[in-house]
């Protein structure tokens, strides 16, 4: 996506790192960066407005739901291997506790 004008910071880097910018991820000067192009780009605002909002509709609607403790530390871990540059772990096969915990209902 892309406006057509230049800009300084270009649209793929700003598209490519979004989810930083609305989890407040970035540094000072990365914000401003960011909402230096948004204010001249209105195809990337548009995005990051769309985004938002889905980030906001997901909280509202799954925000209370309760993570296994499990689940949420094999996520973290997988997080820091990634930002760390490092191959990411295999993604293992979910637990009967996480199964139930997606479908709704208690695990047996």
């Amino acid at each position: 996506m892309s406006c057509g004008n230049p800009h300084e910071t270009d649209c793929s880097e700003v598209l490519d790192h979004l989810y930083e910018y609305l989890d407040n991820e970035m540094s000072d000067d990365g914000c401003a960066k960011f909402k230096q192009h948004f204010d001249e780009c209105h195809p990337c605002l548009e995005k990051y407005g769309l985004e938002a909002a889905v980030k906001k509709l997901v909280k509202r609607c799954c925000g209370s739901d309760d993570v296994p403790t499990d689940l949420r530390a094999k996520v973290l871990t997988r997080i820091q291997l990634i930002r760390a540059g490092e191959a990411p772990a295999p993604v293992p096969e979910p637990s009967a506790e996480v199964e139930a915990a997606a479908e709704g209902s208690p695990a047996s």
